[in-house]
């Protein structure tokens, strides 16, 4: 039977010409923020009179402190009488899972490249995934006014990652604009800039295209990201991709696993400038917010009851790197958490997966213990950080890589590692990788004196690298990561080892033990501190752990001493960030972490079972 002629009464995919759906995307530090920052002053967001702090997107504490986008976050602004939604996106490779998913949410992308380093390694991560979406994009080079600005080659070489990556001609034929962003000044060449980013806006309505909509479609959302209000509880965010929402309108929540559920639209909400405006309706093309259902999840589709159709799931990239979460047993557990217990701990953990698509949690046998697995070091960092943040107090074990079982065998992830260093550090830097199971790639002399080379390292290789790599650049040297693929596990790795050194009692630490226990290497504490039996206090110069007491006080003689001469003499601590003392673990300690306090710790703290099990460790072995 032959089919039905198209009538006109079926529903019709047309541009809404008064919509682009934009995200910035760049490697970190090359200026995504501060662009923004300036788009929304020159569109009238602000009140003449209202004080403007930087970068205003990141209104995460641990954004403004590490000075990194860790949330994507969108705003919309209105040039003339087109609403621009944008998108600003994490620029690193951690935080990929947020950029995977916003490419679901976005029309086209606004890519930032620094007209002195040129396109970097998390450039080509965001990069691939607008490509893969098949998004046009307008390329900004930004910060022209550097003295050692070179903007045409970083043109060139902008093109040449484009042709690198597979973009079709359409993509690889992009516009070019040049900025300075931190003074809101653009234009289409480096010489002449405009007084205000109109060049930028331009760009952006004239190349990037309007969403494809089906007006008189039936209603599909897919849920990018979420949102809390006090007031209404969860809030879903996604772009509208057909028909339109009302408030109250009855729609169904269409799982990423297929299951169905009834809900009721509470209320509609879109972007404009800092904040979210309520609407009674909204049509398809938008980027809008919704609250009224409670359970939904970051990958539903929310479709009308009459035609539900699912859209297709976000797909991201497994994690690389898991770490175990347990209760914190230490004897001074509980003095400084308010949350502590494996019930709260559990609960906390697995909220996080709502709103972190690329993290995963499992329970274990062991009660109270739970694995945690993200996309590398930073990425469970940031969540360890902010649960101590909220009164959490928890225990981690040092990161380790997750390995695949394949037919031809066991494979392990490994990384593209970018380093740039002074050309006399490159020796020094290249036996470390070496002996890493690191591969070189790619090398290139700059004519500043600066080497950067590019490496391919097993994850396992990466795992504590950055102490002994600044220590070896003198701090000069920077390195970056991206996620290169699986292969064929590599042979064993060879680290530098050194040893612990470990309170023999619990107490307090003395100036006069610590004075004459200098010489057995750093220390993490100052006279004055609480310790316990088991606790590590510092890093000998000696692979092997050694048990000190930093807890010994000086016998009464008639020979005087005066306590600050002793504390003067003595070499100051090492006073250990979270990033620290993730990267210091052994594979026999735990980091305690509470909202006071950061300490390394064995998991065994009694020292005779330790010993015991050290020695029957060797005999098997």
């Amino acid at each position: 039977m032959s089919q039905p002629d198209r009538t006109d009464t079926e529903p019709q995919t047309v541009p809404r010409s008064d919509i682009r759906n934009v995200a910035i995307i760049a490697h970190v530090d090359h200026g995504k923020t501060t662009l923004v920052d300036g788009m929304l002053k020159q569109s009238n967001v602000f009140q003449a009179h209202q004080e403007v702090i930087e970068r205003v997107l990141d209104s995460n504490d641990l954004e403004r402190e590490r000075g990194i986008t860790i949330l994507a976050k969108n705003t919309g602004i209105v040039y003339g009488d087109i609403t621009i939604n944008i998108v600003d996106t994490p620029g690193h490779a951690d935080f990929g899972g947020e950029v995977e998913r916003i490419m679901n949410m976005v029309d086209g992308v606004v890519l930032l490249v620094d007209a002195v380093e040129g396109p970097m390694p998390q450039t080509r991560f965001v990069l691939r995934q607008a490509l893969q979406r098949g998004h046009k994009v307008v390329v900004v080079v930004n910060k022209i006014d550097r003295p050692a600005a070179r903007p045409d080659e970083v043109v060139n070489e902008t093109f040449d990652l484009f042709i690198d990556l597979g973009a079709s001609d359409e993509q690889a034929d992009f516009p070019v604009v040049y900025a300075r962003a931190l003074e809101g000044r653009a234009g289409l060449d480096p010489e002449t800039l405009a007084d205000d980013l109109q060049p930028l806006f331009d760009a952006i309505v004239n190349h990037l295209p309007p969403p494809q909509v089906t007006l008189d479609g039936p209603t599909q959302l897919l849920v990018t990201t979420l949102e809390y209000s006090s007031y209404v509880g969860k809030i879903a965010v996604g772009r509208l991709s057909s028909g339109s929402l009302q408030t109250g309108q009855a729609i169904v929540q269409i799982s990423a696993n297929g299951e169905t559920a009834p809900a009721i639209v509470g209320q509609v909400y879109v972007y404009r400038n800092l904040k979210r405006e309520s609407v009674d309706d909204v049509q398809a093309g938008n980027i809008v917010a919704i609250s009224g259902v409670p359970d939904v999840g970051i990958g539903d589709t929310l479709a009308c009851s009459e035609q539900p159709i699912a859209l297709p799931p976000i797909k991201v990239e497994e994690p690389t790197v898991r770490m175990v979460f347990k209760v914190n047993d230490s004897p001074f557990s509980g003095r400084e958490g308010r949350f502590v217990t494996s019930r709260e701990i559990r609960k906390r953990l697995f909220d996080e997966l709502e709103s972190n698509v690329a993290m995963r949690v499992e329970d274990t046998e062991r009660s109270g213990e739970f694995v945690v697995s993200g996309r590398g070091e930073l990425h469970l960092a940031i969540l360890i950080e902010t649960m101590r943040r909220e009164g959490y107090e928890l225990a981690v074990s040092k990161p380790e890589v997750i390995f695949r079982q394949e037919k031809d065998g066991v494979q392990e992830p490994i990384e593209r590692v970018f380093i740039e260093v002074l050309n006399e550090y490159l020796g020094p830097v290249s036996e470390m990788l070496g002996k890493r199971r690191g591969r070189l790639q790619d090398l290139r002399h700059g004519e500043d004196g600066t080497v950067c080379a590019e490496f391919l390292v097993p994850t396992r290789g990466i795992i504590g690298f950055r102490q002994p790599y600044l220590n070896a650049t003198r701090g000069t040297g920077t390195f970056n990561t991206l996620f290169e693929g699986h292969e064929p596990m590599a042979g064993p790795i060879e680290i530098q080892q050194f040893g612990s050194l470990i309170s023999h009692e619990t107490g307090t630490t003395s100036a006069y033990a610590l004075e004459h226990l200098q010489q057995r290497g750093t220390f993490f504490i100052s006279p004055g501190e609480e310790v316990y039996a088991g606790q590590v206090v510092g890093q000998t110069i000696r692979p092997e752990d050694l048990v000190i007491n930093v807890c010994r006080t000086k016998h009464m003689t008639g020979h005087r001493t005066t306590p600050k001469s002793i504390i003067d003499s003595l070499s100051p601590p090492r006073i250990l960030s979270l990033d620290d003392a993730i990267e210091y673990l052994g594979n026999d300690e735990l980091l305690e972490v509470t909202p006071e306090s950061l300490r390394v710790r064995k998991r065994e703290l009694h020292h005779g079972l330790r010993y015991r099990a050290d020695k029957n460790a060797r005999k098997e072995s």
